[in-house]
């Protein structure tokens, strides 16, 4: 780009700049965070950099904020961020022509154009994105995360820390083989390996009543981290069968999919025999809970830690739809330190 294109450039910039502004007034993040790709684009596209190297930046940055004074967004790093933001998206423009696949509320795709996605996030979020993921696929997967469950920066950031991209839809599940489709692929995603229990601060030698009190005592926390769609219905819900009385861990309802979810907690290793009990209370409250319209109930096994491939062949066969996940808990209270989070019932 020699001086006379550049020239040219800044004056279309600054019109462009000024039509923004006025659309600005109806739809202010949409229409700003498209011109930011505009400008990304415009630098990657003309090689802008090529003939000033880093002093282009800040050219261009104090041309335009000479002539916008009164705007904030046309520093040098954030003029660096909107490159950056065209770099890290526009593969996915190339890759696949205008459209993606969106996972919704519902189980069902949905095509939408993968800049107006990105365009629809707070340019804030935008940033944080573009400095944590590794690829487009894991940067565009937490935009549409924010889209549609309208995120804070700080539960994006806790998301991007807790690597969901990684573990969203990664346990162990026979869904597939017992679902009809597409509900088996979305209650896939509805299930996470592993499952971050940091929040929690638990004693050396907890059991697993420990565990169970400690999740329904922080349940806001723990609905975040099994994600959108989770009432929660109760812990130790009991469940007689012909006199004899049962109870499951926790039981949550998930809204989208509409079937109850039976999470059963194991503070050790995965044993195959765990499943028999999971089908179980599955079955139960399908006779006992579930509502005509409800679908089957699915079972959820969180362990300490286990084997996939032991964990694979045991639910290969299973009638029920189960999933199996491990968790995560580092806060742990050492044994006689003199203090007890939560006492045994």
């Amino acid at each position: 780009m020699n001086n006379s294109e550049y020239t040219q450039w800044v004056i279309e910039l600054k019109q462009r700049i000024k039509n923004a502004q006025i659309k600005a007034a109806v739809k202010v993040n949409k229409e700003l965070i498209n011109l930011y790709w505009s400008i990304g684009r415009d630098i990657v596209e003309k090689k802008a950099e090529d003939s000033t190297g880093d002093n282009f930046y800040k050219r261009i940055s104090r041309d335009l904020q000479t002539e916008f004074p009164d705007i904030k967004g046309f520093s040098e790093r954030n003029i660096l961020y909107m490159r950056s933001m065209y770099l890290l998206f526009s593969p996915l423009v190339k890759e696949l022509p205008q459209v993606v696949a969106v996972e919704t509320e519902v189980p069902q795709a949905v095509a939408v154009d993968v800049k107006d996605t990105v365009c629809q996030i707070p340019w804030g979020h935008i940033r944080y994105i573009i400095d944590k993921s590794n690829t487009p696929q894991e940067a565009f997967f937490y935009v549409k995360k924010t889209l549609e469950n309208g995120w804070s920066r700080a539960m994006l950031l806790n998301m991007m820390d807790t690597r969901l991209y990684e573990t969203q839809g990664k346990a162990i599940n026979n869904f597939t083989a017992v679902m009809p489709a597409p509900e088996s692929d979305y209650a896939r995603q509805i299930t996470k390996d592993p499952y971050n229990f940091d929040f929690l601060t638990l004693r050396e030698d907890y059991k697993e009543r420990e565990l169970q009190k400690a999740l329904e005592d922080n349940i806001v926390r723990f609905l975040i981290e099994l994600g959108k769609g989770f009432a929660f219905v109760g812990r130790q819900i009991k469940l007689e069968v012909n006199g004899d009385e049962y109870y499951c861990d926790l039981l949550f309802y998930h809204i989208p999919l509409k079937r109850y979810v039976v999470v059963e907690l194991k503070t050790v290793k995965f044993e195959p025999e765990f499943i028999s009990k999971v089908n179980f209370y599955c079955n139960a409250v399908n006779h006992l809970i579930k509502g005509q319209d409800d679908n089957e109930t699915i079972g959820l096994l969180i362990c300490k830690e286990k084997n996939d491939l032991v964990a694979q062949w045991t639910i290969e066969n299973a009638p029920m739809p189960i999933a199996i996940s491990k968790y995560i808990l580092n806060n742990i209270i050492p044994i006689g330190s003199g203090n007890s989070i939560v006492d045994d019932e």
